[in-house]
C-alpha cells in the first residue's frame, strides 16, 4: 500500500529518489577522504614552484587539457607506453587536477624530464618541425608574453588556503622567481615536472 502511495505522489517520489541517490553518493565518496592513498602525497612530491604554478595556469588557459590527459591507467598497454600508472597521491595538491579523458595528443603525466627544454620550446613554437604528422597548433605568442609577477604571490596564497604547503618564504619570493620570465618558460617548467614524483624507467 505504501509503495502505491509513492508511485502516485510525484513529489514524494522525487524526494525519495534524491535521498537514495544522496545516500549512495555518500557511501561511494566519504570513505575516500579517510584513505591515505587518496589524501596523502606520495613520497617525494613537492608543491609546484612559482614558475611551475604559472605554467600550470597557462596550460589550463590555452586548453591543453582538451587534447592531453594526465592520467595513466593501470593497464599494460598504457604503462609500457607512458610509464608507471598514475596514483591519487600525486595529485593531492592539484586544484583542479588535470586527469582528463580525451587523447587527441598523448598523455602527458610522465612527460617530465623525457625531453629537453629546447625540444619543448621548438615543439610549442611549431610542433610539425619535430613531429611532421602532428595536428597540434603552435603557441609562438607564449615566447613573447611575460609573466605578470605581481599576481604570482596571490596565486600561491590561494593555493595555501586549499592546503598546499607553501611557506611564507615561498610566497614572499614568488614574484622574484618569475620576474622577466615568459609564458613559454613557465609552461616548459610545468611540463618538465609532470609525473616526476614517482621514479619510472623509460
Amino acid at each position: 500500500m505504501s509503495h502505491e502511495k509513492v508511485e502516485k505522489n510525484i513529489g514524494l517520489m522525487m524526494i525519495l529518489i534524491i535521498v537514495v541517490i544522496s545516500f549512495g553518493g555518500l557511501v561511494e565518496i566519504v570513505p575516500l577522504f579517510f584513505l591515505k592513498d587518496t589524501t596523502e602525497p606520495v613520497q617525494g612530491l613537492k608543491p609546484y614552484t612559482a614558475l611551475q604554478l604559472e605554467g600550470r595556469d597557462i596550460y589550463i588557459r590555452e586548453g591543453c587539457y582538451v587534447c592531453h590527459s594526465q592520467m595513466i591507467r593501470p593497464f599494460r598497454a598504457e604503462t609500457e607506453r607512458y610509464g608507471h600508472y598514475s596514483v591519487a597521491g600525486e595529485f593531492v595538491w592539484d586544484h583542479p587536477f588535470q586527469w582528463g579523458s580525451k587523447r587527441t595528443g598523448p598523455d602527458l603525466h610522465r612527460v617530465g624530464g623525457r625531453y629537453s627544454d629546447e625540444w619543448h620550446r621548438a615543439h610549442l613554437m611549431n610542433p610539425r618541425d619535430l613531429v611532421p604528422e602532428s595536428n597540434m597548433p603552435g603557441f609562438p605568442w607564449l615566447a613573447e608574453n611575460r609573466i605578470d609577477a605581481s599576481l604570482t604571490p596571490k596565486k600561491l596564497e590561494a593555493m595555501r588556503t586549499l592546503g598546499v604547503p607553501y611557506s611564507q618564504a615561498d610566497i614572499d619570493g614568488a614574484a622574484a622567481a618569475v620576474e622577466g620570465k615568459t609564458e613559454m618558460d613557465a609552461l616548459i617548467a610545468y611540463l618538465q615536472v609532470l609525473g616526476t614524483a614517482i621514479k619510472t624507467r623509460r
